[in-house]
């Protein structure tokens, strides 16, 4: 039984010892050090990532130059359904708040046409921009549809809201950021 011991024990060390020795022997030499490229994205407490964008009509919109107002990023798409259930509620609140907060519904991808004729269907008068190559997208990092993200008038990011946002979180959220405006 002690032979046993002995043999399994010579086994298992000598198999350690291969083990090292090949991944001694195999390991590659790192050549250039990878580094991550970050993309800058809304966080809660910091500034809100700036940006132009046309309408579907050719008009601008800045972000920055609603600054001392709050403002309501809403990143949508044509195709996505829980977009469509609230943007009726984006519409009620415009018209409620109607120059006081600024609602931006930003799209996702698709062109001005495509973006116009939903528009106009579903009677959307608060500004819908045109980001077709999703560079405001891939700025903010939206990976879910529909996102909105809560601007305080100072221009940092109060709230970041992934999924569907009912008219009551969205009429609360909105008191908390005109409470803020000087």
């Amino acid at each position: 039984m002690a032979r046993n011991r002995f043999e399994w024990t010579i086994w298992i060390v000598l198999a350690a010892l291969l083990g090292g020795g090949w991944i001694f022997a195999s390991k590659e030499e790192v050549k250039e050090p990878r580094i991550l490229s970050l993309t800058e994205a809304p966080i809660v407490g910091h500034l809100a990532p700036d940006f132009t964008l046309p309408t579907t009509y050719g008009e601008t919109h800045t972000l920055s130059d609603y600054r001392g107002q709050p403002v309501v990023l809403n990143f949508w798409a044509s195709w996505c359904g829980p977009c469509r259930v609230e943007m009726p509620f984006f519409e009620r609140t415009q018209m409620k708040y109607n120059g006081r907060v600024a609602i931006l519904g930003i799209n996702q991808g698709e062109s001005a046409d495509i973006i116009r004729d939903f528009g106009n269907r579903q009677s959307i008068d608060y500004p819908l921009l045109v980001d077709e190559n999703n560079d405001v997208n891939l700025r903010y990092t939206i990976n879910s549809l529909p996102t909105t993200i809560f601007v305080g008038p100072d221009g940092v990011v109060d709230e970041v809201v992934v999924g569907i946002v009912s008219q009551a979180v969205l009429q609360d959220r909105i008191e908390g950021l005109l409470a803020k405006t000087p």
